[in-house]
């Protein structure tokens, strides 16, 4: 795994990582959820590589080696996606967002079209804070649901729900914790690398969900796009899913049983198998 830093013109580092063929035929840019860094998923670099595929990936800004920039939307994002890969000679490539990674990903597809994205998955993602006919809120479990309501209050209501509340297991379903005890796991080490300098990086990632996003989603179905959601998911509930596949033009959808915000993921491979068709 190679990793370096671009420095903005403001000055600010954004750290990214690197892995796989520099000359493979499909390159696949992560974005990682909340509280995470962007070090690409271990179980999911098996399958990958087995496809000969390219994988990177940054750390947002407030995260890991990436410096924090305050009142940032999920579109300012793209500017830093698309500087990343040029910096590494990718024109074209496919972004892939889990949980918060999801509005990123969408967001890259919608900003920069078809000319630099070959296709758009979001899995387990969020809808825009305000989606017409969702009730953005219902079904949240109470840990997840109180911290982002306390985000539409603004950092620092946030902050302080943050330093008060402790993390509530119920938010995941056994299959979830199954999931972690079994090879996603690996959550444990990015969440607590992601925390390791602090919450902001989580502040504003959650502020940024619940504020104008910078960016039409409908915009990203000039790509190919792949909602995939599980039924049984209490951190983002599959109500933001269905939203997002029947407001992006021709996106596809896949809605699995039994599964919830992490075990969806154990259904990667079978995603991954999408791409390879549409990208």
């Amino acid at each position: 795994m190679r990793e370096g830093d671009l420095l903005r013109p403001d000055g600010c580092r954004v750290h990214w990582y690197d892995g796989g063929p520099e000359d493979a035929e499909l390159v696949l840019f992560w974005h990682h959820g909340t509280p995470n860094i962007g070090q690409p998923p271990g179980p999911l670099m098996a399958p990958v590589t087995e496809r000969g595929w390219r994988w990177i990936s940054l750390d947002r800004p407030g995260y890991g080696g990436s410096d924090r920039r305050e009142g940032r939307c999920v579109a300012d994002v793209v500017d830093d996606v698309a500087d990343v890969a040029a910096a590494l000679a990718v024109p074209r490539f496919a972004v892939v967002g889990h949980s918060g990674g999801g509005p990123h990903a969408l967001a890259c597809a919608a900003v920069l079209g078809p000319e630099r994205v070959r296709a758009a998955v979001s899995i387990a993602g969020l809808a825009p804070f305000g989606a017409p006919g969702l009730d953005w809120f219902g079904g949240m479990a109470p840990g997840g649901r109180s911290e982002l309501e306390a985000a539409a209050l603004g950092p620092a209501a946030l902050a302080a729900q943050l330093e008060s509340e402790e993390w509530d297991p119920e938010s995941f379903t056994p299959g979830d914790h199954a999931a972690l005890e079994g090879e996603w796991g690996w959550f444990g080490s990015v969440v607590e690398a992601a925390l390791s300098l602090g919450p902001d990086g989580m502040i504003d990632d959650d502020v940024a969900y619940v504020s104008d996003w910078g960016c039409a989603v409908e915009d990203a179905g000039s790509v190919p796009v792949l909602v995939a959601h599980g039924e049984d998911d209490r951190v983002v509930p599959a109500a933001h899913g269905r939203w997002l596949a029947d407001a992006i033009p021709g996106a596809e959808a896949r809605f699995l049983e039994d599964s919830g915000h992490i075990s969806v993921l154990l259904d990667a491979g079978a995603l991954l198998d999408w791409l390879e068709t549409h990208a």
